[in-house]
């Protein structure tokens, strides 16, 4: 039996298609809905064509603070030790994993759960590092935790797997991420979106918990989103959490009066995947974009201080570091970036299929 855990909008999107895959395959599987994120995931089901039919751990409103999150953690966890057979279940005629993804609260609850009940663990997109614990926080420690819970990794390249040598845990070398596999079949079916703007624009996508719960760092961030705005015109994609920090803060007034910059809500993973394809560049803390634009080939700006991932770093992806002389250069050296070509798939076998078939030890056809 596979008990898959998806509790973000970027974790549906990097899973759609190894959960396509076991569903392809007939494998046995429950799907766990945390309820972390909740706007868009039954239209990312959709869009992926995903028939599983979701169990909802909780279905309350979406979680965006931090007071919030916790008590959601606890309840969570209370709801699931209490009703197992609901939200852990186990076939009595072999093997169980649960699968998570990823470094998000959704993650280390269903990691934490499945060691509790003595189910094994398995995690895709493990072995990425920052070694930076703060950077970003807290996600850099949820993944040394769930390191350690899991019995099966699931690495995304080389790097990655390099990263989980001396851990308990039989790491598999995927050669690439899901996402990849997701981008793909989302530029396959989705139907052009009309730019935002009739010149060249840049797409802004800012949401990670150390730079929106620090109003210091936010402000710091309006403000070199407004410096990038003097050159180009900005389409700011903001999920709700953004939002509420910067209407908090008092920095909503100011990027609503600015005419280069275009507020626009969060939107279906397809519409935001034609939004990109169109934008010369886009500045996001996002590791999920930062690898996806790698795909793409679109130069990209990352408003971190460090990051996990290797793609795109030293072709079109920079290492903002929060200052104004690297927005700039960035700006200045776009053409340069432009002409770098986008990295190429590694092997014929897509990442989910390989996750897919050593999952198969653990579920026989239904």
């Amino acid at each position: 039996m596979i008990i898959c855990y998806i509790g973000t909008r970027a974790q549906l999107i990097k899973m759609a298609p190894v959960i396509l895959e076991i569903e392809r395959q007939k494998l046995p599987l429950v799907l766990i809905m945390t309820g972390q994120h909740r706007e868009t995931m039954v239209q990312l089901m959709t869009d992926f064509g995903l028939t599983s039919k979701p169990v909802y751990l909780y279905e309350g409103r979406e979680i965006t603070g931090i007071v919030q999150m916790a008590f959601w953690f606890i309840r969570c966890c209370f709801t699931v030790l209490r009703n197992p057979v609901v939200f852990m279940p186990r076939s009595k005629d072999g093997p169980n994993i649960v699968l998570v993804h990823g470094d998000t609260f959704s993650t280390l609850l269903g990691a934490v759960l499945g060691r509790l009940l003595g189910v094994d663990v398995a995690h895709v997109e493990a072995g990425l590092r920052s070694y930076h614990i703060f950077h970003p926080f807290p996600e850099e420690l949820t993944r040394l935790i769930v390191f350690r819970l899991s019995r099966l990794s699931f690495c995304p390249g080389d790097w990655a797997f390099g990263n989980m040598q001396g851990y308990r845990t039989q790491a598999v070398n995927t050669g690439g991420n899901t996402l990849r596999d997701a981008l793909e079949a989302m530029l396959a079916s989705a139907p052009p979106k009309s730019a935002p703007f009739e010149s060249d624009y840049g797409i802004v996508s800012i949401h990670r918990f150390e730079n929106i719960f620090n109003a210091a760092k936010l402000r710091e961030i309006v403000g070199l989103i407004e410096l990038a705005a003097q050159r180009f015109s900005l389409a700011f994609v903001l999920h709700p959490a953004t939002r509420k920090k910067l209407t908090e803060f008092g920095l909503m007034e100011s990027l609503e009066r600015n005419a280069a910059v275009k507020l626009l809500p969060r939107m279906g993973y397809a519409e935001f995947v034609q939004l990109m394809r169109s934008a010369r560049f886009v500045i996001t803390d996002g590791g999920g974009n930062q690898e996806e634009l790698s795909y793409l080939g679109i130069p990209t700006l990352l408003m971190r201080k460090a990051t996990e991932r290797k793609e795109g770093l030293g072709s079109t992806a920079v290492l903002c570091n929060y200052e104004r002389a690297a927005l700039e250069r960035f700006m200045d050296e776009l053409p340069t970036l432009e002409e770098r070509k986008p990295a190429e798939r590694g092997s014929a076998q897509t990442p989910s299929e390989m996750i897919v078939s050593h999952l198969q030890r653990y579920a026989a056809p239904a």
